[in-house]
């Protein structure tokens, strides 16, 4: 690996940065307790930041029709990011209230958004990871038994999906065709790493290897699903990195979300950040397909 540099980006500060992705030259991104969808532009430096109305825990853009669509306090809804309107498309989890809401998630190679819920409740292995399928616009579970739906990719030749149950400090993968994926197996165990604190948002590079951000750690790891390996440590000036995406021109350009940990003084703590020089490229992110 070469030489890598570590640079703040942008002038916002979150309360909890999540979800970031990479969409026709700028970088979208949720503030989760600000109740915001962020866009940085990193050729002009510019930043917009819109009002959702919830605690919106991921965004993905519309690969056809334009606009974005979100998955929060209130299940998922297609947004307008020029007139901030939000239209409802549907709630699996209608009567949460403040037990559940959605987290982290991202579409599939064919376009189908995939989220997962969390526990603010912290009750273990009472959320659920869903499918939003772009065609029927219907939202259906694919597994229940985990607590904290994060982190979720898929290999770059589409056969394997990743996810990332924080409270389990693992990587699973499962088998994957057009939809339908098969049984977990844990392919990364931080536990056997020995790397503490909570792994969260993870994107996958051209050579097949994950980068998994991990709260309360402040850095992001690049590690081998095939063999569980740790492969390298990038470190950053603030304890919670929550997730992380390729940008830039050539998507060789690591982009990581930050939160603000209550208690804890530290002045780059809610930032965006960019990782120049890391050597390895990302995949073109894919649009929800409706």
């Amino acid at each position: 690996m070469s030489d890598y540099t570590v640079e703040a980006v942008g002038t916002k500060v979150s309360q909890w940065g999540e979800g970031p992705i990479f969409w026709e030259g700028k970088l979208l991104y949720v503030d989760i307790e600000g109740h915001t969808v962020n866009r940085f532009d990193p050729e002009t430096g510019t930043e917009d930041s819109w009002d959702t109305g919830e605690r919106t825990g991921t965004v993905v853009p519309r690969a056809n029709g334009g606009g974005l669509v979100i998955a929060g306090d209130n299940g998922f809804s297609f947004f307008d990011p020029h007139t901030s309107t939000k239209t409802p498309i549907t709630d699996p989890e209608p009567d949460s209230g403040d037990t559940y809401r959605f987290n982290d998630g991202k579409c599939d190679p064919q376009g189908r958004f995939w989220a997962g819920s969390i526990s603010l409740k912290k009750v273990a292995g009472s959320a659920s990871l869903y499918c939003l399928d772009p065609a029927t616009l219907k939202a259906t579970k694919k597994f229940g038994d985990i607590t904290n739906s994060n982190g979720i990719c898929w290999s770059v030749d589409g056969a394997t999906m990743y996810h990332i149950d924080t409270a389990r400090r693992a990587v699973r993968s499962y088998s994957f065709n057009d939809g339908e994926i098969g049984e977990p197996e844990v392919v990364v165990d931080f536990a056997k790493l020995e790397i503490e604190g909570s792994p969260d948002g993870m994107v996958i590079d051209t050579e097949g290897k994950l980068w998994v951000a991990v709260c309360h750690a402040g850095a992001v790891f690049r590690v081998d699903p095939a063999n569980g390996v740790l492969l390298q440590t990038v470190e950053f000036p603030c304890i919670e990195t929550t997730a992380c995406a390729f940008g830039g021109p050539d998507l060789k350009d690591l982009y990581v979300t930050t939160g603000i940990k209550p208690g804890l003084d530290e002045e780059m703590a809610g930032r965006l950040f960019v990782v120049k020089g890391l050597g390895v490229q990302g995949l073109p992110a894919t649009g929800f397909g409706a």
